[in-house]
């Protein structure tokens, strides 16, 4: 079968696998917020590690860009910075009075939403303030998503002092024409700047993010998008497929005419070309969609099979307890998922009126537990082993597998089930083979496509 009819067969909706049970799937019925804190110290309780990760959601932009699917509300007005960072702490200040009093952090990210839309030194009284609570690990590993138009030499050296050694550059793609259907302008030179500034200030590793499938984009134009990629040679790159969902993320998604994006092949295609280049480069490619030079922590902990990926992406920590602040954000105690508010103005309302901004959750079950450890070994490693004690049907499993197997995607050998190179772009389609709740809901328009 050739690449592209595998991509007309396999190319379904299906979902990206950030969390097992997908969101769309929370067993709403069976969860109370109120347990949320007991359920995260019972399972702080049966970990005997107590290091947490962090990731904290800093939902301002400046302009709205029309391929983004995060939640984040859009203002030119920069006062509402430190109304949102007393909210973030203070809520902060809550959860960590229940956490186990020898907890640590260890991780930390700023995602967005824009975090550089906030002023350098809002983003240091966040950062101070966290540590205020809770103290960090003496390995924190801290790192941020960065608008390179709004990125100051003050943000880069005041953080980089706080202990951020990881920055992450969304560039999308650096042809005009595709910059103005998505609007997201921002020019080569100035991403250079950035780029070169970042390294100068210490920055241990710089990650670039594309995107391919945008509107408007060519193999020509993202061949430029590559080449000058390569030419700054970032540590790491995450190369991520567009995911098409207007109906979930309404208008900021129909800035363009649907026919301006490119279709499943050329998709693919540029893909393929970009991920090419790359390994001529001399970088590994990391699960899914992301790529890192051989010495990037990153490589290390996949050569290590510490590959670990939650709700931040891929990571090098393996913690089980993620707590998410601010709006919208996802918390994950391993045990079960919390989500914020997804409005900024009720995030807000909630926390300063001395309440947990938890609207909706899941508590995982012993199948959930299950399935999850497949998918993640699947997603971090192409590989997952069936264990003697299951709570799955194996054989109707492998059933569901078994067309993946003819196609050549894959491979059954005993209790182990690997993914072969030519299956690694259709990874999605074999977790979905395990999703207990997926199999029964044939409705199409909760997912993008899984090419």
């Amino acid at each position: 079968m050739t690449a592209s009819d595998l991509i007309q067969k396999y190319n379904v909706p299906g979902p990206r696998y950030t969390s097992y049970p997908p969101v769309p799937y929370w067993n709403l019925q069976q969860w109370e917020a109120n347990d949320w804190l007991s359920l995260v110290r019972k399972a702080q309780h049966a970990e005997a590690d107590k290091k947490l990760s962090l990731y904290i959601h800093l939902p301002y932009c400046d302009s709205l860009c029309t391929f983004c699917g995060c939640h984040k509300h859009i203002t030119k007005n920069h006062l509402v910075e430190s109304r949102y960072i007393d909210a973030v702490l203070k809520e902060w200040q809550f959860i960590a009075g229940n956490l186990d009093p020898e907890s640590e952090i260890e991780e930390i990210h700023l995602g967005g939403g824009t975090p550089t839309f906030f002023a350098a030194d809002e983003l240091v009284r966040l950062i101070e303030g966290l540590n205020k609570f809770l103290p960090f690990s003496k390995e924190v590993e801290m790192s941020f998503e960065a608008h390179p138009n709004s990125t100051t030499e003050e943000h880069l050296e005041k953080l980089h002092t706080l202990g951020f050694k990881r920055i992450s550059f969304g560039i999308q793609d650096y042809d005009p024409i595709v910059q103005t259907a998505i609007h997201r302008i921002q020019s080569k030179e100035q991403v250079l700047f950035c780029h070169e500034n970042a390294r100068k200030s210490g920055y241990e590793s710089i990650s670039h993010d594309l995107v391919f499938g945008l509107p408007k984009q060519s193999m020509e134009g993202f061949r430029d998008t590559v080449d000058q990629t390569i030419r700054l040679k970032p540590d790491r790159i995450s190369l991520y497929s567009y995911a098409h969902v207007p109906w979930v993320k309404g208008t900021g998604q129909r800035g363009f005419d649907e026919a301006d994006l490119p279709d499943a092949e050329l998709k693919r295609s540029l893909y393929e070309y970009a991920k090419r280049l790359f390994l001529e480069e001399g970088y590994v490619e990391i699960g899914m969609d992301h790529f890192a030079l051989t010495g990037d922590a990153l490589a290390l902990a996949l050569s290590e099979k510490k590959l670990h990926r939650n709700f931040m992406g891929y990571t090098t920590t393996q913690n089980s307890l993620l707590i998410g602040l601010g709006m919208s954000a996802i918390s994950d105690c391993r045990l079960g998922f919390a989500q914020n508010e997804k409005n900024v103005s009720d995030y807000l309302k909630r926390v300063e009126n001395n309440e947990l901004p938890i609207t909706k959750g899941h508590r995982l079950n012993e199948s959930d537990l299950e399935i999850r450890q497949h998918i993640l070994n699947l997603m971090c490693h192409f590989e997952t082993t069936f264990p003697k004690a299951t709570t799955l049907d194996r054989k109707k499993t492998e059933e569901k597998l078994a067309e993946m197997v003819n196609d050549g995607l894959l491979t059954i050998r005993g209790e182990t089930i690997e993914v072969s190179k030519t299956g690694i772009p259709f990874v999605r389609n074999c977790c979905m083979a395990f999703d207990s709740y997926f199999e029964n809901d044939i409705a199409t328009r909760k997912f993008s496509m899984t090419i």
